[in-house]
This record gives structure tokens, sequence and C-alpha cells, in this order.
């Protein structure tokens, strides 16, 4: 499951569950921008639970996207992403040390509060 969320005039909220294939990962990633079209300077709430790594198909649907993903991503300021599995934060972590301007935070599933104060600041 992948469901986008716009929540206010500069925050979307994604919440993601399972493992992605091709098609889905085409639809996800199309209302994802879709979503997104007038954010400037957002905030993104991301939820992962039950996480697996989509198939080969669907990272090949990501990696065709590269460039309207780099644009995605610079109309957000900060990013929390809540999630249960260990290796996904510290990537998640890693990935905000390396993009210039966008603050990313990793935060476990059961601190939904802290990671909605922290998106505000």
């Amino acid at each position: 499951m992948f469901k986008v969320t716009k929540n206010g005039l500069n925050r979307i909220d994604i919440e993601f569950s399972g493992k992605l294939n091709s098609d889905d990962m085409k639809v996800a990633l199309d209302d994802l921008l879709n979503s997104s079209k007038d954010i400037e300077n957002g905030r993104m709430l991301y939820r992962l639970s039950d996480f697996n790594i989509p198939t080969l198909g669907a990272l090949g649907v990501e990696l065709s996207r590269i460039p309207e993903l780099f644009r995605f991503v610079k109309k957000f300021d900060r990013i929390a992403v809540i999630v249960d599995k260990e290796w996904v934060k510290k990537a998640t972590e890693l990935e905000g040390a390396i993009i210039p301007g966008l603050k990313i935070k990793a935060f476990d599933l059961d601190e939904q509060t802290e990671a909605e104060k922290w998106l505000v600041r």
C-alpha cells in the first residue's frame, strides 16, 4: 500500500507498507509528484511499516524518473521518516546528510508525536 495525503499547504503525508512492483511504483510516483506540485519549503511525514524492498522492475521505474524525483525533493526542507527497521533509519539519515538544504530525521513507529513536533520547527 502506498498512500499520499496532502496535509495543509506545504505538507504531504505518505504511508507505505508491503512491497511495490513496477505498476505500483508508477502509480505511487504519479501520486507523489501530483500531490507536491504547489509545495515550497515543504514538510513530509513518511510512515513505513512492514517495509519490503521493491521489485527490480519497480526500482527500474524509479531510476527512470530520477530527474523528476530530484525536482520533487528540492521542494522540501524537512522530512520525518517513521520506520521500524534500523537499516532504513540509517539510510534515511545518510540521505539527509548528502542532500544540501534537506533535513531528514528517522523516528521509531511509536514516535509519531515527536516526528510531528520536529517537522514544525
